[in-house]
Parts: C-alpha cells; sequence; structure tokens
C-alpha cells in the first residue's frame, strides 16, 4: 500500500532551497509576507518527538504554559498535551519543540496562518502530517501535531469493526492507558480519506462527558497507517450483558440509560448523528461512567433543513424499520430507536430482535412492534415499501412480551419502538420520563458494580473457544 505524494511541496531541487541536510530551511511565500519554518531532521521525517503544542498569541507573556482552546473555538492554535512555549522578546521568535516561527510572520488576528501559493499549508510541513491526509482533509486536524507509534508499547487487540482495529497500549509520556483506533485504508484514494477525516470532525466538536474524547491522533509523514487514541475504558454494554454472573437491577439499568440519553442529547444539539448505537460502543470505566464511542458511521446534520442520507447504517439489530424500509431522509429518531432496543435488552439481559438478514429483522420488527396500517403502505414513498410487506397484519406485542419489566421501563421502551419514528421523540424528552423521575432513582456511578475487564470482543473470542472445545471433545 502506497502514499500518495504531493508535489511541490519541497523545495529540495531547486538550487536556493539546498542547504546542508543537517541544518536545512525550507521557505515558503504567502500572498502578504514571508514565513520562514525551520524543521529538524526529525520532524521533516515525521518523527517530532513532541507530543503537541501551542501556538500563542503576541500579546501572551514572553513564557507562558498553554492550555488548550475549548471545542469549536474559532481561534487558529496548535493544541495537544500542555507543554511550555517560549517566546524570545529579543528576537520575536517562538520555539515549540523541534519547529521555530517567526512570530512577526504570524501578527494576523487570531494567528490564522495563510494557505501557502503552493496549496501547502506551513502548520502541516512544520508538524509532519502525511501528504496523503492533508491534500483531502487538512482541515480535520488543523491546529494538531501528530504522536509517533513508538511513544506507545504493549499493545493488545481488543476490539475489531469493519473499518477499524482497536488496541489496548500504555502512553509512554503519561503512563496511562490509552485505546488506539487503527483506520484501515484499502488505499489513500481521496474517498476513503474523506470518511475517516468526518470522524474526526466529529470528534472534535463534541465535548461531553458521556462522549469519548479524542485525546491525540498517531501517523507521521512516511506512514500510510492513523491511530485515534482514546481513554482506555475497562468494559462495553455488550460484554457486561454476554457475561452470565451480570444481572442489572433497575436503578444500575437507569444509571447508564441516563447517561447514554445525555450522552445523545448533547450529539443531537450539536447537529450529530451517531447511527450506529449498540452495545459494543457504549464503553463504561471503573468508575461507572458510561462513553458513547465509534462515531465512524456519524454524520451531521440539520434538523430544519432536508438533506438525503444513506440507510446503509446501524448495526441489524438495532436499525429502525424505516431504514430497512429505504429512508434516506431521517434525523434522531434513528437514534432513539436504537436506544429502546438498549434499554430492553439490559432489562431483559439478551438481545430482543437478533436478525441475520435484513428480511428477518423487519419480520421480527412487525412481529413485536406491529406491522404498519394499510394507510402506511399505500402512501409511502419508502422504497422498499411494497417488497417487504407483509401478507398479513401484525399486531402490536410490546407490553405483552415484556410484561414483567417495571411499568415505566415498559412505557417508555413502547415509545421507543414505536414504527413511527415521530412518536419515538427525542433523547430530552425521554429524560423527563417517568422512567427517570419515579422511584427507585438512578443509582450514583461510583455505586454500580465492580466488573472484571469485559467486552464483546472478549465475549467473542470466549464463544470461540468453546465451540472449538466442544468440536474436539466430540472427535
Amino acid at each position: 500500500m502506497g502514499c500518495a505524494s504531493s508535489k511541490g511541496i519541497s523545495g529540495d531541487d531547486d538550487p536556493k532551497f539546498r542547504r546542508p541536510k543537517a541544518s536545512r530551511r525550507r521557505m515558503f511565500s504567502s500572498s502578504r509576507r514571508e514565513a520562514v519554518g525551520e524543521v529538524d531532521a526529525d520532524a521533516r521525517l515525521g518523527r517530532d518527538r513532541s507530543s503537541a503544542g501551542w501556538l500563542i498569541s503576541n500579546s501572551q507573556k514572553s513564557s507562558a504554559t498553554a492550555s488548550p482552546p475549548l471545542v469549536g473555538d474559532s481561534k487558529h492554535e496548535w493544541v495537544g498535551h500542555p507543554r511550555r512555549i517560549t517566546v524570545d522578546a529579543r528576537s520575536n521568535v517562538l520555539q515549540a519543540g523541534s519547529v521555530v516561527v517567526n512570530v512577526e510572520a504570524l501578527e494576523e488576528e487570531n494567528m490564522v496562518i495563510s494557505r501557502i501559493s503552493n496549496g501547502f499549508n506551513f502548520e502541516h510541513v512544520a508538524a509532519g502530517w502525511p501528504s496523503w491526509l492533508t491534500a483531502v482533509a487538512g482541515d480535520a486536524v488543523k491546529g494538531w501535531l501528530p504522536r509517533r507509534a513508538d511513544s506507545f508499547e504493549n499493545f493488545t487487540k481488543i476490539g475489531q469493526g469493519t473499518y477499524s482495529s482497536v488496541y489496548k497500549a500504555r502512553d509512554l509520556e503519561t503512563g496511562k492507558l490509552v485505546a488506539l483506533k487503527k483506520v484501515r485504508f484499502d488505499n489513500t484514494d481521496p474517498d476513503s480519506v474523506r470518511f475517516m477525516a468526518r470522524e474526526i470532525y466529529i470528534l472534535r466538536r463534541l465535548d461531553h462527558p458521556n462522549v469519548v474524547k479524542l485525546e491525540a491522533l498517531v501517523t507521521s509523514k512516511m506512514s500510510c497507517d492513523l491511530y485515534l487514541v482514546f481513554e482506555y475504558m475497562e468494559h462495553d454494554i455488550s460484554g457486561l450483558v454476554a457475561t452470565s454472573c451480570v444481572k442489572f437491577t433497575e436503578p444500575q439499568v437507569k444509571c447508564y440509560m441516563q447517561q447514554l440519553l445525555c450522552g445523545l442529547d448533547h450529539c443531537h444539539s450539536h447537529g450529530v448523528l451517531h447511527r450506529d448505537i449498540k452495545g459494543s460502543n457504549l464503553l463504561i470505566d471503573d468508575n461507572g461512567i458510561l462513553k458513547i464511542a465509534d462515531f465512524g458511521l456519524a454524520t451531521f446534520y440539520n434538523p430544519d433543513q432536508k438533506q438525503e442520507l444513506t440507510n446503509r447504517v446501524v448495526t441489524l439489530w438495532y436499525r429502525p424499520p424505516e431504514l430497512l424500509l429505504g429512508a434516506t431522509e431521517y434525523g434522531v429518531a434513528v437514534d432513539m430507536w436504537s436506544t429502546g432496543c438498549i434499554i430492553a435488552e439490559l432489562l431483559a439481559g439478551r438481545p430482543i430482535m437478533p436478525g441475520k438478514t435484513e428480511v428477518e429483522q423487519l419480520h421480527k420488527i412487525f412481529k413485536l412492534c406491529g406491522s404498519p396500517t394499510e394507510e402506511f403502505w399505500k402512501t409511502s414513498k419508502l422504497p422498499h415499501a411494497t417488497s417487504f410487506k407483509p401478507q398479513q397484519p401484525f399486531p402490536r406485542c410490546v407490553r405483552e412480551t415484556f410484561k414483567d419489566f417495571p411499568s415505566s421501563a415498559l412505557a417508555l421502551v413502547d415509545r421507543l419502538l414505536s414504527i413511527d419514528p415521530v412518536i419515538r421523540g427525542t433523547a430530552a424528552s425521554a429524560l423527563c420520563s417517568e422512567f427517570f423521575t419515579i422511584k427507585p432513582f438512578a443509582c450514583d456511578p461510583s455505586r454500580l458494580p465492580k466488573y472484571p475487564p469485559s467486552k464483546e470482543y472478549d465475549a467473542k473470542l470466549r464463544n470461540e473457544k468453546a465451540r472449538r472445545q466442544s468440536k474436539s471433545y466430540q472427535i
């Protein structure tokens, strides 16, 4: 797998740029003024030993410890782990690790670095991002410096998805355990890079205790790999549900679901649809905090505008009927359906609609939630409506199927599993339901049981091992 290279980035072929290799300087002319960037040999090869740093304003003190801007901050800064940045008042040069920047060339308001005439950002040259990434999605990493893969150790695979693998590792700079999501590229074609970059954009927009936070990115100029770095979480909902000794009480279910809905409300209020809410994407740490993870299928949306979206999203067991019927215009209701499936799963102790195919999944939905009315089939403009219409209508039996659920929980599940997306409501309205406002109340996260590390991936490995052992006994 090769990396795309950008022409015109290096001036090495021009005699005026030739310098001794140990101290080579690169000069770039913008339309307004000249910015001079001096990068050491390691940084030129994408081996910058510093993990991150920030540019600071001229008006700040000569020596200061920078702090990261808020998500969505319009100021143009380099963000990452806190570190000391020094401005030499005599030479008016700002020093940050291996990068030296002429401050006079960066006096523009909010420290905005103008785009270089050859189309390549000076900040990206200095930072060491690969050209295949910056050429297509430079704004996604704007203001960040890449980490090196060898600044982590003890990689252990803990998850496997369609587009990525997840590893547990130790951050050598902080000593903390982290989760690294390795994004797989069949090649570095622009469409694949844009797809990946959208997840980074979304994660940088969100900032909530119940949403995973993107802490860093790992790559280099010479690499075709990209890792997203997150804090390590010991469990996921699917792994706990699959553990035979784990039985959730009503206050525990309320605690987890309250956190899920708070995180979803934050996403939706910031114009983000997750589109893959399921147990393995709901991570839990040893303090009982739940965080929504894996925004690989997430997208931006505007509730006030019609926009065509793909219906090939949401894992099958948690996919709402409108997507199975081919809907391309939808909103927060798709995440609310998945949430209803999760609440019922925690109370029942098992997935409630485990279909193997789209046809079987829709059949399970109609058997449980009832098939749409005849009027729906006549007026529906959904592409697959006629193909999936059952020969005879199914009555709704959610309340009968889950009659052992607490009444307040049953009422919420019944609403969230409505065939009509409008009836499902929002995350904010679900948080106001009786399920959360009457006793027994949600327990505090700190009062949740301490479980051995358990993830869906671990459960799959255990099940596979058991199957192999069973076959060996039969032989």
